[in-house]
């Protein structure tokens, strides 16, 4: 398993209605991975801030939900503390609401927290909600793939996903108009995944997309074809401009009114797995 099982979901609350949905949002897969919730309203203020509001909450969600769940008044930095308590208590995941104020960009000499530094910091993979519409359940799951080392790693989670919810997974590559040689190079691997997908019981298809905005036409395929997650990697070494700018990754998360599992790059031995499997 690449999602862990029974461990922990860490849930940050800060009492808006999209934080109210990750918590909704967690029933499903929390109860595949034989996991508990814990709760956590991060203040800059004290811990004690608005300590009833989260009892109450994580008694109504303890009625609605049958689950295990655990609670806790931090006074920190959002990101910083997220990171921190998901390390402490070996999280297997964190589901994130962030709202119109979430920051992405910052100048390259800052130290400021942003949702890309966040991600990149995480210590368990993070699913990342901009939309108030509850997704009870998931039949769909895009993988947006392509030629990076690192792009074959989410594949495990793909499927992982795909079992637990008895979804289909969408392959959508994005690569700039009339570039032959790049959609040339992806065909082998794309059918290496399939087959490998295919192999474990799992419906799959795929799409290339040409397009010099990947990010936007991730985001627009997901929609128009009813996907319920999109599953990336973290880009870990970044050059300048994409410090600057960001990353198709980071703007997929920015953009997207589909729920985003953003997974850090795992260093492994081999892929043989892959080589020899697909």
């Amino acid at each position: 398993m690449i999602i862990k099982e029974n461990q922990s979901i860490l849930i940050p609350v800060d009492f808006s209605k999209q934080s109210y949905i990750a918590v909704k949002q967690a029933y499903n897969l929390a109860r595949f991975t034989k996991s508990k919730l814990i709760l956590v309203h991060i203040s800059p203020n004290s811990e004690n801030d608005r300590m009833t509001d989260l009892e109450n909450l994580a008694q109504a969600t303890r009625d609605e939900s049958g689950l295990i769940v655990e609670l806790k008044g931090v006074k920190g930095e959002v990101y910083e503390t997220i990171n921190r308590l998901a390390d402490e208590y070996g999280c297997s995941m964190v589901i994130m609401a962030l709202d119109e104020n979430a920051k992405f960009k910052s100048g390259i000499f800052s130290s400021a927290m942003t949702v890309p530094k966040f991600l990149k910091g995480a210590p368990c993979p993070i699913i990342t909600l901009r939309s108030t519409d509850l997704r009870d359940g998931c039949k769909n799951i895009l993988m947006p793939f392509d030629l990076s080392p690192e792009s074959r790693e989410k594949v495990s989670f793909a499927v992982q996903l795909a079992h637990y919810y008895k979804a289909d997974i969408r392959i959508v590559s994005v690569f700039k108009p009339n570039d032959d040689e790049t959609e040339n190079k992806l065909l082998p691997y794309l059918q290496q995944v399939k087959k490998f997908i295919k192999q474990e019981g799992v419906s799959c298809t795929n799409r290339s997309i040409p397009s010099t905005t990947p990010a936007e036409s991730i985001v627009e395929y997901a929609v128009k074809n009813e996907c319920d997650i999109i599953i990336q990697m973290n880009q870990q070494d970044l050059s300048i401009s994409e410090m600057m700018s960001g990353t198709i990754g980071h703007k997929v998360v920015e953009l997207s009114p589909v729920p985003v599992l953003n997974v850090n790059p795992m260093k492994r031995e081999s892929m043989s797995h892959f080589s020899s499997g697909m």
